[in-house]
């Protein structure tokens, strides 16, 4: 088995080789959302660029063991302005409070109570559950038998503490004269590898929000926070070092190395994120690790996904161009032509989100699935000999080369544009189909949905215009017939002429 990935750790391309003696098992664990919000459409890319590594290696031939946390304590603003950093449960808190008090509270929220952090994670990890699952995201799915593949952080409080106590114990953390626990970044040569940082060059808090006045008990600037005594904070729990919570970059080390690394000190073999996760949060997540527990690594690759823009811009609320899942479905959109819009752009690049790109997607996505139900039915006939099957072993090495996907949708749509979909033409070989739904299924988009799971048309208004448009150009009154076109587009319906007529599919607005 050959399979080529990009390591942030190495700064390069290797070949990828398992920790598993027999050479085919691969535990991989992804830092996944932190469930103070609905995850947006940036968050969903590098979610769904790691499940596609995941389908890469499976196509390959490895067994890989998947774990992604759900972030639910610990994870604290940046302090701005002399505003002190919080936990963002209480932020969340805050903004559903305001939904309740002016009735926008969302229907599937019920009599969720503001004030109670666990009811609020509980919420918005269900939400985050369904989306995932909508958009193929393979660890989602499978947690719904095995919800411990998919851990939350306050199930493994005892875990933080002692990895805590271990690090003070090896001198790799000290007791600050405020109470707080800290970890000594001098105590771990190997700090800033991953990130191409220096100690010397750090002169921030790394990761531990922590304010100027702690900022004085440290022994070093980039030293961060392990433990928070704080008997005000609303998660909290007893510890050695006094009521309080755990820093954000415990949780990783803990569950990565509790559910995946047993057999292997503390060892695995992929951890992925998001490229805002290299520092602090992996930077710091490897040197807790490794120096509690002896190892030179913690995880062996790393992989991380760059930056999502939309329509050019950074997505933000406030200039209307922050989308979720359920945003994009109510334009219109299906939830495979999401995923593959999201994926589709190589993950070491920066890429664009655009409702122009989406609709094409879309397209791509309607005429694969159209190949896939003439094939099943005998009503598809190819100018080749099985172009589909012969075009499976470019598209693995595509993907096996360093997740080349723009190389695998190639092969792909050129072997699908080697069929016509016809009147029944006979018995198709199996392999045919079999190879189509095995790169679908690589690329995460067989089974999903193609159609809009939400958001509603009228229906008969819009046959009602697509008569009056064929009424236009029998007339060949061009100028009515191009303006009926733009309304129905601007309702997020495209029409298409044929010898039968004319019909109309739903798109992304």
């Amino acid at each position: 088995m050959s399979f080529r990935l990009y390591n942030t750790l190495t700064h390069g391309i290797e070949q990828f080789t398992p920790l598993d003696a027999a050479g085919r098992r691969v535990t991989f664990y992804s830092c996944g959302p932190t469930v103070y919000d609905f995850a947006h459409i940036g968050n969903f890319r590098s979610f769904l660029n790691a499940d596609l590594l995941r389908k890469a290696l499976e196509l390959t031939g490895y067994e890989v063991v998947h774990v992604m946390n759900m972030t639910d304590v610990g994870h604290m603003t940046e302090p701005d302005a002399g505003v002190e950093a919080e936990d963002r449960m209480e932020v969340a808190g805050r903004r559903l409070l305001e939904a309740k008090k002016s009735g926008t509270l969302p229907a599937d929220a019920g009599d969720i109570d503001p004030g109670d952090p666990w009811a609020i994670a509980d919420y918005y990890c269900r939400a985050f559950l369904d989306d995932a699952r909508r958009l193929g995201l393979t660890v989602a799915i499978e947690a719904a038998e095995r919800p411990d593949l998919m851990p939350r952080p306050t199930r493994y409080i005892d875990e933080m503490i002692e990895l805590v106590g271990t690090l003070i114990e090896k001198r790799s953390a000290y007791v600050a004269g405020d109470g707080a626990v800290y970890f000594d970044v001098r105590s771990f040569p190997d700090y800033g590898r991953l990130s191409g940082n220096s100690i010397d060059q750090l002169r921030e808090a790394a990761g531990g929000r922590i304010d100027e006045a702690h900022q004085a008990v440290k022994k070093h600037p980039a030293d961060f926070l392990l433990w928070k005594p704080d008997r005000q904070h609303t998660m909290r729990w007893p510890s050695p070092w006094g009521e309080g919570y755990p820093g954000w970059h415990l949780e990783c080390s803990v569950m990565a190395s509790s559910l995946l690394g047993r057999e292997t000190g503390g060892v695995i073999d992929l951890h992925s994120g998001g490229e805002d996760n290299i520092f602090p949060h992996h930077e710091c997540e490897i040197a807790q690790t490794c120096s509690a527990s002896g190892e030179p690594l913690f995880a062996r690759y790393w992989f991380h996904t760059r930056h999502l823009t939309v329509e050019g811009a950074k997505m933000s609320k406030s200039t209307g161009n922050f989308h979720t899942l359920a945003d994009l479905m109510d334009r219109g959109a299906s939830p495979a032509a999401i995923r593959l819009e999201l994926t589709r752009t190589h993950y070491r690049s920066n890429a664009n989100f655009t409702f122009q790109g989406l609709r094409d997607t879309q397209r791509l996505v309607d005429r694969w699935s159209r190949l896939d139900e003439a094939l099943g039915a005998g009503c598809a006939r190819s100018t080749g000999t099985a172009p589909l099957h012969a075009a499976l072993g470019e598209f693995r090495t595509a993907l096996s080369d360093d997740l080349n996907v723009a190389g695998a949708i190639g092969a792909l749509s050129r072997a699908v544009g080697g069929y016509t979909i016809d009147n029944p033409a006979g018995e198709v070989p199996q392999n045919e189909l079999d190879a189509l739904r095995t790169m679908l299924k690589a690329l995460g988009v067989l089974g999903l949905d193609r159609a809009a799971a939400s958001g509603t048309l009228d229906e008969t208004l819009i046959e009602t215009r697509v008569s009056e448009r064929a009424a236009a150009r029998t007339a060949r009154d061009w100028a009515t017939s191009d303006r009926i076109r733009d309304e129905l587009l601007l309702m997020g319906v495209a029409i298409k002429d044929g010898p039968d007529g004319t019909t109309w599919t739903r798109i992304a607005r």
